[in-house]
């Protein structure tokens, strides 16, 4: 009965002949890391802000209310201060309503100009692993031509 052969010693010699260069993927790590810190500052800033805006609009809000709930001597005073109140309320939102789209604004821009600074970082950092790769494989060719040749010029002796 056919035994089937043990490759394994062969494919260990294979692998040996090809080593692999982690600091590639090590550098990558690296990179997309600080990328992920940066985006994390980005977007903490623009809580931080948020929630600046939202505390003030609530501090606003409250100090309106104020007026608004202070006794009156006449009723007519009463509808008064109510639209005084619907029409101070509605400015305070269009102030607050455009200091989170300012808010928003510089994130869009600050993640624009990270993804565009990524890119570029990551095209070169490819760029230099395909050469580096290239020199590798193009010596680890060399060796293994050299050795079957070598093994080639043993086996005919």
């Amino acid at each position: 009965m056919a035994k089937t052969p043990d490759f394994t010693k062969t494919l260990q010699d294979v692998m040996a002949k090809f080593p692999v260069d982690t600091s590639s993927f090590q550098d990558a790590f690296k990179s997309q890391t600080a990328l992920g810190e940066r985006m994390a500052q980005v977007a903490l800033a623009a809580a931080e802000r948020s929630t600046e805006i939202s505390a003030q609009w609530a501090k606003d809000t409250i100090a309106r209310m104020g007026e608004l709930t202070a006794t009156k001597e006449e009723p007519a005073e009463y509808a008064k201060a109510l639209g005084d109140f619907a029409s101070a309320a509605a400015e305070m939102a269009a102030e607050h309503m455009a200091a989170f789209a300012e808010v928003a604004k510089k994130v869009q821009m600050d993640t624009v100009d990270l993804m565009l600074t990524a890119g570029k970082d990551l095209a070169s950092d490819a760029q230099q692993a395909a050469e580096n790769a290239t020199r590798e494989t193009q010596a680890a060719v060399k060796k293994a031509a050299a050795a079957a040749s070598s093994a080639g010029t043993a086996a005919k002796l």
